[in-house]
Protein backbone atom coordinates (compact mmCIF):
# COMPACT_ATOMS: atom_id res chain seq x y z
CA UNK A 1 0.00 0.00 0.00
CA UNK A 2 1.38 3.59 -1.00
CA UNK A 3 1.45 5.96 1.94
CA UNK A 4 1.64 9.61 1.37
CA UNK A 5 3.15 12.33 3.66
CA UNK A 6 -0.13 13.45 5.03
CA UNK A 7 -1.43 9.87 6.65
CA UNK A 8 1.63 10.47 9.23
CA UNK A 9 -0.45 13.32 11.47
CA UNK A 10 1.20 15.12 13.70
CA UNK A 11 -1.64 13.14 16.54
CA UNK A 12 0.48 10.27 15.37
CA UNK A 13 3.76 11.78 15.70
CA UNK A 14 2.56 12.96 19.53
CA UNK A 15 1.38 9.16 20.03
CA UNK A 16 4.36 8.06 19.53
CA UNK A 17 6.20 10.48 21.55
CA UNK A 18 4.08 9.23 24.18
CA UNK A 19 4.79 5.44 23.94
CA UNK A 20 8.54 6.80 23.69
CA UNK A 21 8.45 8.64 27.33
CA UNK A 22 6.76 5.68 28.90
CA UNK A 23 9.59 3.16 27.83
CA UNK A 24 11.89 5.78 28.74
CA UNK A 25 10.48 6.27 32.20
CA UNK A 26 12.06 3.60 34.98
CA UNK A 27 12.35 3.73 38.33
CA UNK A 28 15.36 3.08 40.93
CA UNK A 29 15.12 0.57 43.89
CA UNK A 30 17.93 -0.15 47.08
CA UNK A 31 20.11 -3.01 45.56
CA UNK A 32 23.34 -4.28 46.56
CA UNK A 33 25.82 -3.73 44.06
CA UNK A 34 29.64 -3.83 44.75
CA UNK A 35 30.36 -2.34 41.15
CA UNK A 36 28.12 0.49 41.99
CA UNK A 37 29.36 0.56 45.49
CA UNK A 38 32.84 0.97 44.22
CA UNK A 39 31.76 3.80 42.15
CA UNK A 40 30.14 6.03 44.38
CA UNK A 41 32.95 5.72 46.75
CA UNK A 42 35.76 6.94 44.14
CA UNK A 43 33.82 9.60 43.49
CA UNK A 44 32.85 10.72 46.87
CA UNK A 45 36.58 10.18 47.41
CA UNK A 46 36.87 12.83 44.13
CA UNK A 47 38.99 10.49 41.93
CA UNK A 48 39.00 9.95 38.63
CA UNK A 49 37.48 7.12 37.65
CA UNK A 50 37.66 4.97 34.32
CA UNK A 51 34.96 2.40 33.86
CA UNK A 52 36.77 -0.38 31.40
CA UNK A 53 33.61 -2.70 29.76
CA UNK A 54 32.56 -4.22 26.52
CA UNK A 55 30.35 -1.78 24.21
CA UNK A 56 26.20 -2.25 24.95
CA UNK A 57 27.59 -3.11 28.48
CA UNK A 58 25.83 -0.18 30.28
CA UNK A 59 28.54 2.41 31.36
CA UNK A 60 26.92 5.22 29.65
CA UNK A 61 23.74 4.52 30.96
CA UNK A 62 25.38 3.71 34.59
CA UNK A 63 26.72 7.40 34.74
CA UNK A 64 23.42 8.90 33.67
CA UNK A 65 21.72 7.36 36.23
CA UNK A 66 25.01 7.72 38.71
CA UNK A 67 24.56 11.75 37.80
CA UNK A 68 20.42 11.61 38.52
CA UNK A 69 20.41 9.51 41.74
CA UNK A 70 23.32 12.25 42.90
CA UNK A 71 21.30 15.14 41.72
CA UNK A 72 24.56 16.24 39.66
CA UNK A 73 24.39 17.80 35.91
CA UNK A 74 25.68 15.74 33.74
CA UNK A 75 28.31 16.59 30.97
CA UNK A 76 29.52 13.90 28.66
CA UNK A 77 31.95 14.95 26.09
CA UNK A 78 33.53 12.12 23.72
CA UNK A 79 37.00 12.40 23.77
CA UNK A 80 37.84 10.92 20.82
CA UNK A 81 35.84 13.53 18.45
CA UNK A 82 37.45 16.55 20.13
CA UNK A 83 40.93 17.64 19.33
CA UNK A 84 43.61 18.39 21.85
CA UNK A 85 43.04 22.36 21.93
CA UNK A 86 39.42 21.94 23.06
CA UNK A 87 40.90 20.30 25.81
CA UNK A 88 44.35 22.27 26.59
CA UNK A 89 42.52 25.93 25.09
CA UNK A 90 42.25 28.18 22.17
CA UNK A 91 45.00 30.57 21.94
CA UNK A 92 43.22 34.03 21.80
CA UNK A 93 44.92 37.53 21.24
CA UNK A 94 44.61 39.92 24.02
CA UNK A 95 44.68 43.66 24.47
CA UNK A 96 48.92 43.70 24.67
CA UNK A 97 49.60 39.98 24.08
CA UNK A 98 53.16 41.49 24.82
CA UNK A 99 52.44 42.13 28.51
CA UNK A 100 49.83 39.78 29.20
CA UNK A 101 50.46 36.86 26.84
CA UNK A 102 48.42 34.50 24.97
CA UNK A 103 45.61 33.17 26.78
CA UNK A 104 44.18 30.14 26.06
CA UNK A 105 40.21 29.77 25.70
CA UNK A 106 38.29 26.78 27.48
CA UNK A 107 35.81 25.51 25.13
CA UNK A 108 32.07 25.85 26.22
CA UNK A 109 31.62 22.91 28.14
CA UNK A 110 34.23 23.82 30.44
CA UNK A 111 32.43 27.44 30.66
CA UNK A 112 29.25 25.87 31.91
CA UNK A 113 30.64 23.42 34.23
CA UNK A 114 32.52 26.29 36.16
CA UNK A 115 29.01 28.41 35.70
CA UNK A 116 27.42 25.37 37.15
CA UNK A 117 29.98 25.12 40.02
CA UNK A 118 29.18 21.39 40.41
CA UNK A 119 28.66 18.12 38.00
CA UNK A 120 29.77 14.86 36.47
CA UNK A 121 32.65 15.52 33.87
CA UNK A 122 31.83 12.17 31.74
CA UNK A 123 34.92 11.51 29.31
CA UNK A 124 33.14 9.03 26.92
CA UNK A 125 35.31 6.68 24.42
CA UNK A 126 38.92 7.43 26.45
CA UNK A 127 40.34 4.71 24.37
CA UNK A 128 39.54 5.69 20.69
CA UNK A 129 41.42 9.08 21.98
CA UNK A 130 44.74 10.05 19.84
CA UNK A 131 47.72 9.95 21.75
CA UNK A 132 47.76 13.95 21.20
CA UNK A 133 43.88 14.07 23.11
CA UNK A 134 45.25 11.99 25.60
CA UNK A 135 48.33 13.73 26.64
CA UNK A 136 45.36 17.17 26.85
CA UNK A 137 43.81 15.05 29.00
CA UNK A 138 46.20 15.38 31.75
CA UNK A 139 46.24 18.86 33.20
CA UNK A 140 42.02 17.79 32.62
CA UNK A 141 42.43 14.57 34.88
CA UNK A 142 44.90 15.94 37.34
CA UNK A 143 44.81 19.46 38.01
CA UNK A 144 41.33 19.91 36.95
CA UNK A 145 42.09 23.05 34.47
CA UNK A 146 40.99 23.27 30.88
CA UNK A 147 43.04 25.77 29.07
CA UNK A 148 43.19 29.07 31.69
CA UNK A 149 39.97 27.52 33.50
CA UNK A 150 40.09 25.84 36.48
CA UNK A 151 37.50 23.81 37.44
CA UNK A 152 35.36 24.11 41.05
CA UNK A 153 36.05 21.41 43.17
CA UNK A 154 32.30 20.36 43.48
CA UNK A 155 33.24 18.77 39.69
CA UNK A 156 33.58 14.87 39.92
CA UNK A 157 35.48 13.38 36.59
CA UNK A 158 34.17 9.40 35.46
CA UNK A 159 35.70 8.30 32.13
CA UNK A 160 35.12 4.86 29.99
CA UNK A 161 36.56 2.97 27.38
CA UNK A 162 36.55 0.13 25.48
CA UNK A 163 39.19 -2.88 25.38
CA UNK A 164 41.63 -1.94 22.77
CA UNK A 165 40.36 -5.30 20.73
CA UNK A 166 36.94 -4.07 20.91
CA UNK A 167 37.33 -0.37 20.54
CA UNK A 168 36.74 0.99 17.35
CA UNK A 169 40.44 2.28 16.34
CA UNK A 170 41.48 1.98 19.65
CA UNK A 171 44.56 3.13 21.35
CA UNK A 172 46.46 1.58 24.94
CA UNK A 173 45.82 4.63 27.07
CA UNK A 174 49.30 6.49 27.78
CA UNK A 175 51.02 5.36 31.42
CA UNK A 176 50.87 9.02 32.78
CA UNK A 177 47.10 9.29 31.76
CA UNK A 178 46.48 5.92 33.05
CA UNK A 179 48.37 6.27 36.27
CA UNK A 180 45.62 9.29 37.12
CA UNK A 181 42.42 6.79 37.23
CA UNK A 182 40.88 4.44 39.36
CA UNK A 183 40.33 1.77 37.01
CA UNK A 184 36.84 -0.50 37.48
CA UNK A 185 36.03 -3.18 35.29
CA UNK A 186 32.46 -3.25 34.60
CA UNK A 187 30.35 -6.33 33.82
CA UNK A 188 26.57 -6.70 33.83
CA UNK A 189 24.41 -8.32 36.41
CA UNK A 190 21.99 -10.56 34.95
CA UNK A 191 19.36 -9.77 37.27
CA UNK A 192 20.31 -6.06 36.90
CA UNK A 193 19.94 -6.05 33.21
CA UNK A 194 16.83 -7.71 34.07
CA UNK A 195 15.11 -5.96 36.31
CA UNK A 196 16.67 -2.51 34.50
CA UNK A 197 14.67 -3.50 31.10
CA UNK A 198 11.40 -4.60 33.48
CA UNK A 199 11.87 -0.71 34.19
CA UNK A 200 13.52 -0.57 37.71
CA UNK A 201 17.87 0.02 38.22
CA UNK A 202 19.86 0.30 41.13
CA UNK A 203 19.82 3.46 42.89
CA UNK A 204 23.21 5.13 43.38
CA UNK A 205 23.68 6.73 47.18
CA UNK A 206 26.90 8.30 48.17
CA UNK A 207 28.32 6.37 51.23
CA UNK A 208 27.50 7.55 54.28
CA UNK A 209 30.24 8.70 56.28
CA UNK A 210 30.61 8.56 60.17
CA UNK A 211 31.80 12.36 61.43
CA UNK A 212 33.61 10.51 64.32
CA UNK A 213 35.86 8.21 62.48
CA UNK A 214 37.63 10.53 60.07
CA UNK A 215 40.76 10.55 62.12
CA UNK A 216 40.85 7.12 63.00
CA UNK A 217 40.17 5.94 59.14
CA UNK A 218 43.20 8.95 58.22
CA UNK A 219 45.33 6.70 60.95
CA UNK A 220 44.84 3.18 59.65
CA UNK A 221 44.95 4.42 56.41
CA UNK A 222 48.22 5.95 56.43
CA UNK A 223 49.56 2.98 58.93
CA UNK A 224 48.65 0.33 56.25
CA UNK A 225 50.21 1.72 53.19
CA UNK A 226 53.58 3.35 55.08
CA UNK A 227 53.78 -0.08 56.69
CA UNK A 228 52.99 -2.43 53.65
CA UNK A 229 55.54 -0.22 51.56
CA UNK A 230 57.91 -0.49 54.21
CA UNK A 231 58.45 -4.57 54.19
CA UNK A 232 57.95 -4.47 49.99
CA UNK A 233 59.64 -0.95 49.08
CA UNK A 234 60.01 -2.70 45.79
CA UNK A 235 56.44 -1.79 44.94
CA UNK A 236 56.17 1.34 45.18
CA UNK A 237 57.17 1.99 41.57
CA UNK A 238 56.57 -0.52 39.17
CA UNK A 239 56.45 0.72 35.73
CA UNK A 240 54.39 -2.53 33.87
CA UNK A 241 56.54 -4.12 31.28
CA UNK A 242 54.08 -4.53 28.33
CA UNK A 243 52.25 -1.87 26.82
CA UNK A 244 48.46 -3.06 27.52
CA UNK A 245 49.70 -3.23 31.36
CA UNK A 246 50.94 0.09 31.43
CA UNK A 247 47.60 1.08 30.39
CA UNK A 248 45.80 -0.28 33.27
CA UNK A 249 46.20 0.41 36.89
CA UNK A 250 49.94 -0.13 38.19
CA UNK A 251 51.62 1.03 41.43
CA UNK A 252 53.67 4.17 41.45
CA UNK A 253 53.31 7.15 44.27
CA UNK A 254 50.33 8.55 42.73
CA UNK A 255 48.27 5.15 42.43
CA UNK A 256 49.61 4.73 46.43
CA UNK A 257 48.50 8.13 47.48
CA UNK A 258 44.98 7.11 45.44
CA UNK A 259 44.67 3.84 47.37
CA UNK A 260 45.58 5.41 50.47
CA UNK A 261 42.65 8.06 49.80
CA UNK A 262 40.26 5.37 49.50
CA UNK A 263 40.91 2.68 52.03
CA UNK A 264 40.61 5.83 54.29
CA UNK A 265 37.25 6.51 52.51
CA UNK A 266 36.57 2.87 52.58
CA UNK A 267 37.15 2.40 56.48
CA UNK A 268 35.07 5.47 57.13
CA UNK A 269 32.23 4.05 54.75
CA UNK A 270 32.54 0.81 56.71
CA UNK A 271 32.64 -0.49 52.68
CA UNK A 272 33.31 -4.62 52.63
CA UNK A 273 35.91 -6.30 52.19
CA UNK A 274 34.63 -6.69 48.38
CA UNK A 275 33.85 -3.03 47.61
CA UNK A 276 37.77 -2.41 48.69
CA UNK A 277 39.46 -5.10 46.85
CA UNK A 278 37.55 -3.59 43.30
CA UNK A 279 39.12 0.01 44.88
CA UNK A 280 42.87 -0.81 45.91
CA UNK A 281 43.35 -3.25 42.73
CA UNK A 282 42.34 -0.63 40.38
CA UNK A 283 44.31 1.59 41.76
CA UNK A 284 47.79 0.17 41.90
CA UNK A 285 46.99 -3.21 40.11
CA UNK A 286 46.18 -6.32 41.01
CA UNK A 287 49.26 -8.04 41.84
CA UNK A 288 49.76 -5.27 44.66
CA UNK A 289 46.35 -4.77 45.87
CA UNK A 290 45.81 -7.80 46.48
CA UNK A 291 49.26 -7.91 49.12
CA UNK A 292 47.91 -4.67 50.26
CA UNK A 293 44.75 -6.43 51.09
CA UNK A 294 46.99 -9.65 52.81
CA UNK A 295 48.52 -6.85 54.56
CA UNK A 296 45.14 -5.31 56.21
CA UNK A 297 44.28 -8.71 57.36
CA UNK A 298 47.40 -9.29 59.50
CA UNK A 299 46.84 -5.68 60.68
CA UNK A 300 43.13 -6.82 62.10
CA UNK A 301 44.45 -9.64 63.74
CA UNK A 302 44.59 -9.11 67.71
CA UNK A 303 47.43 -9.55 69.36
CA UNK A 304 48.19 -12.74 70.90
CA UNK A 305 49.78 -11.69 74.09
CA UNK A 306 46.69 -9.56 74.57
CA UNK A 307 44.69 -13.45 74.10
CA UNK A 308 46.71 -14.68 76.23
CA UNK A 309 46.68 -12.46 79.37
CA UNK A 310 42.67 -12.57 79.48
CA UNK A 311 41.39 -15.00 77.17
CA UNK A 312 37.90 -15.22 78.99
CA UNK A 313 37.54 -11.67 77.16
CA UNK A 314 39.08 -12.25 74.29
CA UNK A 315 37.91 -10.24 71.39
CA UNK A 316 38.26 -12.54 67.94
CA UNK A 317 37.76 -11.82 64.35
CA UNK A 318 34.28 -12.91 62.92
CA UNK A 319 35.73 -13.86 59.64
CA UNK A 320 37.03 -17.21 59.70
CA UNK A 321 39.98 -17.18 58.03
CA UNK A 322 41.20 -14.59 60.11
CA UNK A 323 39.75 -16.11 63.46
CA UNK A 324 41.65 -19.26 62.86
CA UNK A 325 44.80 -16.86 62.15
CA UNK A 326 44.35 -15.49 65.35
CA UNK A 327 44.08 -19.06 67.22
CA UNK A 328 47.26 -20.11 65.36
CA UNK A 329 49.02 -17.32 66.51
CA UNK A 330 48.37 -17.79 69.80
CA UNK A 331 49.44 -21.63 69.73
CA UNK A 332 52.92 -19.80 68.16
CA UNK A 333 53.01 -17.73 71.44
CA UNK A 334 52.81 -20.42 73.54
CA UNK A 335 55.14 -22.71 71.34
CA UNK A 336 57.63 -19.65 71.59
CA UNK A 337 58.05 -19.18 75.42
CA UNK A 338 56.12 -22.36 76.62
CA UNK A 339 54.56 -22.13 80.21
CA UNK A 340 51.83 -24.03 81.87
CA UNK A 341 50.35 -20.95 82.98
CA UNK A 342 50.66 -19.62 78.86
CA UNK A 343 49.62 -23.53 77.69
CA UNK A 344 46.47 -23.43 80.02
CA UNK A 345 45.55 -19.96 78.68
CA UNK A 346 45.75 -20.93 74.99
CA UNK A 347 43.02 -23.81 75.99
CA UNK A 348 40.94 -20.78 77.82
CA UNK A 349 40.86 -18.64 74.54
CA UNK A 350 40.27 -21.75 72.36
CA UNK A 351 37.18 -22.23 74.65
CA UNK A 352 36.35 -18.39 74.07
CA UNK A 353 36.54 -19.34 70.21
CA UNK A 354 34.52 -22.63 70.47
CA UNK A 355 31.44 -20.50 72.46
CA UNK A 356 31.48 -17.86 69.59
CA UNK A 357 32.46 -19.42 66.71
CA UNK A 358 32.40 -22.27 63.94
CA UNK A 359 33.99 -25.49 66.04
CA UNK A 360 35.31 -26.59 63.23
CA UNK A 361 38.11 -23.77 62.56
CA UNK A 362 39.45 -25.53 65.92
CA UNK A 363 40.64 -28.69 64.67
CA UNK A 364 44.22 -27.64 63.82
CA UNK A 365 45.03 -24.94 66.45
CA UNK A 366 43.73 -27.57 68.88
CA UNK A 367 45.96 -30.33 67.81
CA UNK A 368 49.29 -28.07 67.83
CA UNK A 369 48.40 -26.76 71.20
CA UNK A 370 48.00 -30.51 72.47
CA UNK A 371 51.74 -31.41 70.85
CA UNK A 372 53.07 -28.86 73.54
CA UNK A 373 52.34 -30.38 76.75
CA UNK A 374 55.05 -30.82 78.76
CA UNK A 375 55.84 -34.06 81.24
CA UNK A 376 54.88 -32.29 84.34
CA UNK A 377 51.59 -30.10 82.94
CA UNK A 378 48.19 -31.61 83.63
CA UNK A 379 45.53 -31.96 80.83
CA UNK A 380 43.15 -29.39 82.01
CA UNK A 381 39.47 -29.84 82.68
CA UNK A 382 38.88 -27.62 79.46
CA UNK A 383 39.74 -30.71 77.42
CA UNK A 384 36.22 -32.45 77.69
CA UNK A 385 34.73 -29.10 76.07
CA UNK A 386 35.69 -30.45 72.68
CA UNK A 387 34.01 -33.36 72.73
CA UNK A 388 32.38 -33.43 69.58
CA UNK A 389 34.33 -31.64 67.99
CA UNK A 390 37.35 -32.81 67.95
CA UNK A 391 38.46 -36.79 68.84
CA UNK A 392 39.73 -36.61 72.50
CA UNK A 393 41.76 -39.47 71.73
CA UNK A 394 43.41 -37.91 69.40
CA UNK A 395 43.90 -34.94 71.69
CA UNK A 396 45.35 -36.97 74.01
CA UNK A 397 47.37 -38.90 72.05
CA UNK A 398 48.77 -35.83 70.87
CA UNK A 399 49.81 -35.13 74.16
CA UNK A 400 51.16 -38.16 74.99
CA UNK A 401 53.71 -37.62 71.85
CA UNK A 402 54.29 -33.97 73.29
CA UNK A 403 55.62 -35.22 76.45
CA UNK A 404 57.62 -37.93 74.66
CA UNK A 405 59.18 -35.01 72.61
Amino acid sequence: MHMTLSTCTPSQLSVADDLLALLRTTTTEPRSDEQLEALTLAVAADLPVLLWGEPGIGKTAVLAQLAASLDLPLTTVIASVHEPTDFSGLPIIGDDPAVQGVPMAPPQWAVDLVRAGRGLLFLDELSTAAPAVQAALLRVVLERRVGALQLPPGIRIVAAANPRASAADGWELSPPLANRFVHLYWVHDREVVVRGLGGTWPHAVLPALAPERLPEAVAYARRAVCGFLEARPTLIHRLPNTETRRGGAWPSPRSWETALTLLAFGTVAAASREVLALLVRGAVGDGPGLELLAHLDRMELPDPESLLANPTAAELPARGDLRQAALEAVVAAVGAQPERERWEAAWAVLIRALETGVPDLLVTPAMALAELRRDDWEVPDALERFAGVVDLARLSDQSVAGVRR
